[in-house]
């Protein structure tokens, strides 16, 4: 067994004694593979429970069912909320770690999708694993392939708290940020086991099948020996014996219950039978407030009574004690109950006792505070108790009002350089706003329906913005008029987001709209409307009405150096746009120069890693490609595309963009398996992000089916080349740019695979509409004809094949001239 750097002969010993243990002990347990002992990681967030009192035959169940075979084993441990999964789990972590150093463990928080999301990127960056990500952006995916290879060592991975079994089972909707289904997430490696805790007994037979371990209901012994152990004064048990067994049945011998309840028993210094009597007086008013709440939630209509009540014991107490305890608990009931930043609460009367009142709740074991920022997690039944108590208060709705009022107040603009605080405070806004305990044409609300769709956009997620964007409008219209500057300004944004989501003619009707109201409202050299001209200019682009984009594009230019000056954001915005044109028009050289002038400028102004500085890096090494600087594009991409996963996400409109354009490059350079697997990933994202129609997914569809044509694969390239330019022609129209590449790529796979007749037909057709719509020298009528050319040689008709390419030659000659 070769020593490990820098471990010590110590720390060396009591490994090799570690695995003649385990040798000894388990003969299935096979260790013959040198894995070349990778550095271990230990991601547990929580520290050992020492009050942790038996489950010794769980524990050996556990332990048998995850290492009697020398083989990958998923295992679930189910039971009720509070039963103490968790704590047995976390019991047989430190246990495993104390034996066996050389195993990593991996701890996965996994209520939510967002929560599993951020546990995979801690994960990765844990293990360093984005660096070598490479290509992929996909972070599960990642982590997955890390974790299946035999060099990430041994490891036991954690899903906590997997109750959501749709989450795991169902394929993702459009708008989600995966592509799989999550539990083909799950990596699968001999050296690797997997744990679930689960409330649900059918979430764990889903997740590991017959490997299920039941978490019974404690004995009264055990939980006396729980109770001795919480309690400070141990003889508070032994006492009275009929106090602690009418106790322990009153708590339903829950192990979360009884550590509660011995909470309030050791800070307000009384006895089990001082805690009988006061549960005794509250008890009709108790059974109203729970009976009702939880019959309003289906997932805790079995929890038992004496648990939420315990929580509203407590409650109680701290509204005595700490009132701005009691009001964080009640403000933190109406947002939601998971990564609560501290600074979202509201201020107290000094930060001593805004710390004091946090640690209150703290000590009641009501919240727990992240290690790695400064947020908060309020227990998911505590959250519905106060819920309740503030509902049969009839001030659930004034508590709500608060809270919305509280996130209008410190929710941020949606620049950039605020991504990672709105990011935080957006799912606490669109808890609030769920609520439906708000008016629907309350101002507050209006204008943080206005911050959140704003981040919706600029975070690619344009179905959510588009109904915030819409219904703010409607309320500008009716209560501002509409002609007011903000009704107008909301009706540019949804004309932007139609725009976004490939819905063009929608866009430019509403962007028209907008565009002559603010020149008559705002004036024509107004930013306001240089902003929607230039948006609107954008959308011509995209329906190959290019003349009217540029006139349109250079004259907002021209005004916004006048107005602006030339390194003002808004200016290089009309900038890039320009260079976007003139890519989509296939002039390179006017493209090449003024991408590069607008790139040094945004770096300049907006920081190498702005979001409007990668647009410009990736539209410039759009044009390398199209030059056949391949390598020049390639290495802009890589770094395109690792930035953006980093600072957007992987499944960012931006980030599949650059993607895209990455798996174009590579096809460019004949590494078309390369191509092939990138390009399917983004296709893939781009469906279930985008949806199957948009011009995006269109696009990727055209790239794939150009990588099979390649490839020699031409029945599957004709198949996908058929797809694309039929949905293009329903989606765009048959003169779109788009739709006639389409037909022109087809014509081409039709000619390789000898089906002439077609090939012939889709060209004349194409050529006919590009002469009409841009005439003969343009450079996309240039190639149509050299495809005609080459159909013609290939039919034997010579003549006319080189009378076309005579052509091509002239025109080409002045277009150069």
């Amino acid at each position: 067994m070769p020593a490990i750097y820098g471990e010590g002969e110590h720390h060396a010993l009591r490994r090799l004694q570690s695995e003649i243990e385990m040798h000894s002990k388990n003969p299935h347990f096979d260790k013959t593979a040198d894995l070349q002992h990778p550095v271990n990681q230990w991601m547990v967030p929580f520290e050992r429970n020492i009050r942790f009192t038996d489950r010794e035959s769980e524990l050996a169940e556990l332990q048998n069912m995850l290492f009697t075979n020398n083989q990958f084993t998923k295992t679930a441990i189910s039971g009720l909320g509070g039963v103490g999964k968790t704590q047995l789990v976390l019991e047989f972590l430190y246990r495993l770690r104390e034996k066996h150093e050389h195993y990593s463990v991996i701890w996965i928080q996994a209520t939510s999708m967002e929560s599993l999301d951020q546990g995979y990127h801690a994960v990765a960056r844990q293990f360093g694993i984005r660096d070598s990500g490479g290509k992929d952006a996909d972070i599960k995916k990642l982590v997955q392939n890390f974790l299946s290879e035999d060099s990430a060592g041994y490891w036991v991975l954690v899903f906590d708290n997997a109750d959501d079994i749709n989450m795991w089972i169902d394929k993702p909707k459009s708008g989600t940020q995966q592509s799989i289904r999550l539990i083909d997430y799950i990596p699968r490696n001999k050296n690797g086991r997997v744990i679930f805790t689960t409330r649900d007994r059918k979430v764990g037979v889903k997740l590991a099948h017959q490997n299920v371990i039941e978490v019974p209901q404690v004995t009264e012994d055990t939980a006396a020996r729980m109770l001795r152990n919480f309690l400070i004064h141990k003889d508070l048990v032994d006492s009275r014996p009929a106090d602690t067994k009418a106790m322990l049945a009153w708590l339903t011998y829950l192990p979360l219950a009884i550590a509660q309840a011995a909470a309030y028993i050791n800070e307000n210094g009384i006895t089990l039978a001082d805690y009988l009597m006061l549960v005794d007086c509250q008890e009709q008013e108790i059974i109203q407030l729970l009976t009702e709440e939880f019959e309003d939630d289906a997932r805790y209509s079995d929890m038992k009574n004496p648990v939420a009540t315990t929580w509203l014991i407590s409650f109680r107490q701290i509204q005595q004690c700490d009132p701005l305890a009691a009001e964080y608990m009640s403000f933190m009931a109406c947002i939601d109950h998971k990564d609560i930043p501290q600074l979202l609460l509201p201020p107290g009367p000094s930060r001593k006792k805004e710390m004091d009142s946090i640690g209150t709740l703290s000590a009641y074991s009501f919240i727990t505070r992240r290690s790695e920022d400064l947020a908060l997690d309020l227990h998911r039944l505590v959250h519905l108790t106060v819920r309740n108590w503030l509902r049969n208060e009839e001030v659930l709705a004034e508590w709500t009002y608060k809270a919305i009022t509280r996130l209008e107040e410190v929710f941020p603009d949606h620049e950039h350089r605020n991504r990672a605080v709105w990011r935080m405070y957006l799912p606490h806004a669109h808890y609030v706003l769920e609520s439906n305990l708000i008016a629907k044409d309350d101002p507050i609300r209006i204008e943080l329906e206005w911050k959140i769709a704003m981040c919706y956009y600029s975070d690619g997620q344009f179905d959510e913005a588009e109904t915030l964007f819409q219904r703010v409008m409607e309320f500008r219209t009716n209560v501002l008029g509409a002609e007011h500057p903000d009704t107008l300004k909301s009706i540019a944004k949804l004309a932007l987001t139609y725009h976004a989501q490939s819905r063009f003619q929608e866009a430019k009707v509403l962007g028209l709209r907008a565009v002559e109201a603010q020149k008559r409202v705002l004036g024509e050299e107004d930013p306001e409307t240089l902003s929607t001209v230039s948006h609107l200019a954008m959308t011509y682009s995209d329906l190959s009405q290019w003349k009217e984009a540029e006139e349109l594009e250079l004259q907002t230019m021209e005004l916004r150096m006048r107005v602006l000056g030339g390194e003002h954001p808004d200016t290089l915005v009309g900038m890039s746009n320009l260079v976007y044109l003139y890519n989509c028009q296939g002039w390179w050289k006017q493209a090449e120069e003024l991408g590069k002038q607008v790139t040094s400028a945004r770096k300049k102004v907006l920081g190498v890693e702005h979001p409007d500085t990668l647009l410009s890096i990736g539209n410039l090494a759009h044009t390398y490609n199209n030059q056949g600087r391949y390598q020049d594009a390639e290495e802009l991409l890589v770094h395109v595309m690792n930035v953006r996963t980093r600072v957007l996400g992987k499944n960012h409109p931006h980030t599949l963009s650059g993607m895209s354009n990455l798996g174009v490059s590579y096809h460019n350079q004949g590494r078309l398996d390369e191509a092939e697997a990138l390009q399917a990933q983004v296709l893939a994202a781009r469906k279930a992000l985008l949806g199957p129609e948009h011009f995006s997914t269109l696009t990727s569809m055209a790239h794939l089916s150009s990588t099979y044509h390649s490839q020699g694969r031409l029945t599957e390239a004709e198949e996908l080349g058929l797809q694309v330019m039929e949905l293009r022609k329903k989606v765009l129209g048959l003169e779109h740019h788009h739709s006639l590449t389409s037909m022109i790529n087809l014509a081409s796979i039709y000619l390789d695979d000898e089906q002439l007749t077609k090939a012939e037909e889709l060209g004349l057709q194409v050529l006919a509409i590009r002469i009409r719509v841009l005439g003969m020298g343009h450079h996309h009528s240039l190639v149509t004809m050299e495809h005609l050319a080459a159909t013609y040689k290939k039919q034997g008709r010579l003549e006319e094949s080189e009378d076309l390419e005579m052509q091509v030659a002239e025109a080409r000659k002045k277009v150069v001239s």
